[in-house]
């Protein structure tokens, strides 16, 4: 097996160990979060009901200007207000199996400024 499809193989354990102990709720439902290359997208969602409650992402807003870690701060400010909007207070993070580093940690750090407890 390659080093990069190891390292994918990897995160997707991770991700899998995380997801079977992490659950959105009524009372506080799950922040997810993906990272592409270009992208960050997150989605507040219940997962007892199987719903998404709010989303937010750089690829629908066509947020063009910064770096990455200031895009992913929008997302986190913008997912933040939409869930105000919603009632929505308390979350569970979801990291997808990836480090609480650079841009996962400038959007949780702009949601948790926005209202967002988790």
């Amino acid at each position: 097996m390659g080093k990069i499809t190891q390292k994918i193989a990897s995160r997707l354990l991770r991700k899998n160990r995380v997801r079977s102990k992490v659950i959105g709720t009524d009372e506080r439902p799950r922040l997810s979060v993906y990272l592409s290359n270009m992208h960050i997208h997150a989605q507040i969602i219940n997962d007892a009901k199987g719903t998404t409650l709010v989303s937010s992402s750089t690829a629908v807003a066509k947020v063009a200007t910064g770096s990455l870690s200031e895009k992913a701060a929008w997302v986190g400010k913008d997912i933040a207000a939409k869930a105000k909007k919603a009632h929505i207070t308390k979350v569970v993070f979801d990291r997808n199996g990836r480090k609480y580093h650079g841009r996962l940690k400038a959007l949780a750090d702009a949601a948790r400024e926005g209202g967002l407890e988790f």
